[in-house]
């Protein structure tokens, strides 16, 4: 039997603790938090998406980097393998539209609760409030851990399960970034992910929460597209945000960090230019004797209605028989591509996930240990692997957590 040092007690942390437990070894948890799984908790909206139930080659194509190095991990312990794996632990789940999976009493809390039982069973030994410094490497092996207070924990093996930068309150501080270029390995540039963005325009202010669903969202660099996908999002003091913001964020993300970029927004993407054009020129012909702002407002949702006069150039209150062609087909151009400018990303403190990590080349795909350091194991956040939003980052920390607990 070997005594296993896991350091971070969050999603991966807690999953490879049970799994190492399981195979019959002394299993230690160092959080430096007060309890385990405070970023979890908070997922999801407090609901916690624990993972996607898609097929596999839906799996691979929402992780958007180094998906190819998850082959043997999802494989391993795949979506369906932590559905049955909570199921097993007494926690009952749902699937909700577009695959995501949920606790059937949507609170987070009893995920968590789910894997401290687990965790206990397994005999795990969880130390709170707890630091990790440093890990001790000689002669190319991980031998153990140095801890805030100097304190020297010997150990087998190590396991470092410590997150990225995003969400900081949640102790998410970039410990295993160090930790990782201490034993020789490289770590690539990160970035906030899954993170809503800052705009330009002042009249994202005028419609601070307001929802749009069914709109199309389009992201160019100069005249090139780089993103384009239909869904919902929402308008806040800064800027915007929503799931459709945030999947855009795992594709743009990298450019938004150094330039700034265009968003185009369509209001009516079930319409093309003409049929949109036909629709307002009905309203225009049932109410020619009102006046625009009047006739308009069944378009969009009455905060959008101001905005869009005001950006359109038409006095709102024209009355419609006078509006021109001209004027009547710019509105519709508007509507179908209303622009904006994305100046940037908004910090770690409000991203899902960190985009980068420790070099995937220098891990071992099967097992997550390091391909410089016996002993030593790397998973979940911590990795140079992001997904999309759709409970497809938890599911990279549940397989490569389990991984790594089969593998010590």
């Amino acid at each position: 039997m070997s005594k296993v040092l896991i350091v971070g007690g969050g999603a991966a942390g807690m999953l490879a603790s049970i799994f190492s437990a399981r195979n019959g070894h002394e299993v230690h948890v160092y959080e430096k938090n007060e309890k385990l799984g405070k970023k979890l908790y908070i997922t999801g909206k407090g609901r916690c998406n624990l993972t996607n139930a898609c097929d596999m080659d839906a799996l691979f194509a929402s992780v958007r980097t180094n998906s190819r190095f998850l082959y043997s991990a999802f494989y391993g312990f795949t979506n369906q393998d932590a559905m049955a794996f909570f199921e097993e632990e007494g926690l009952k789940i749902k699937t909700e539209r577009g695959g995501r999976v949920f606790p059937l009493s949507d609170r987070s809390a009893d995920v968590l609760d789910t894997l401290r039982r687990s965790m206990r069973r397994a005999g795990v030994e969880v130390h709170l409030n707890t630091e990790v410094k440093d890990i001790i490497v000689e002669a190319g092996e991980a031998r153990g851990l140095i801890l805030s207070d100097k304190t020297r924990i010997e150990g087998d093996a190590v396991i470092v399960a410590t997150g990225g930068l995003s969400y900081p309150v949640t102790g998410s501080t970039g410990d295993g970034y160090r930790f990782a270029k201490e034993a020789g390995h490289k770590v690539t540039d990160c970035i906030p992910s899954l993170t809503p963005f800052n705009i330009r325009e002042q009249f994202v202010k005028d419609l601070q929460g307001l929802s749009l669903k069914n709109v199309e969202l389009r992201i160019c660099n100069g005249k090139k597209e780089v993103f384009r996908e239909f869904g919902e999002m929402m308008f806040t003091h800064f800027g915007i945000t929503g799931p459709l913001v945030l999947t855009a964020s795992s594709y743009v993300g990298t450019l938004a960090a150094k330039q700034e970029l265009k968003a185009v927004l369509d209001l009516k993407p079930a319409l093309s230019e003409e049929q949109l054009d036909q629709r307002i020129l009905r309203e225009f012909d049932a109410n020619h004797n009102k006046s625009f702002k009047n006739v308009i407002g069944s378009l969009f949702p009455a905060k959008l209605t101001p905005v869009m006069i005001g950006l359109s150039g038409i006095d709102q209150d024209k009355k419609v028989h006078d509006i021109s062609r001209e004027e009547r087909q710019g509105f519709v151009k508007l509507t179908k591509s209303l622009p904006m400018t994305v100046t940037g990303l908004r910090d770690y403190k409000e991203a899902i996930i960190t985009k980068g990590g420790v070099a995937v080349k220098e891990i071992n795909p099967s097992t997550m240990e390091s391909k410089f350091v016996k002993g030593l194991y790397f998973i979940g956040e911590v990795l140079d692997l992001d997904a999309v939003t759709g409970g497809f980052n938890l599911q990279i920390a549940w397989s490569t957590a389990y991984a790594a607990g089969n593998a010590v």
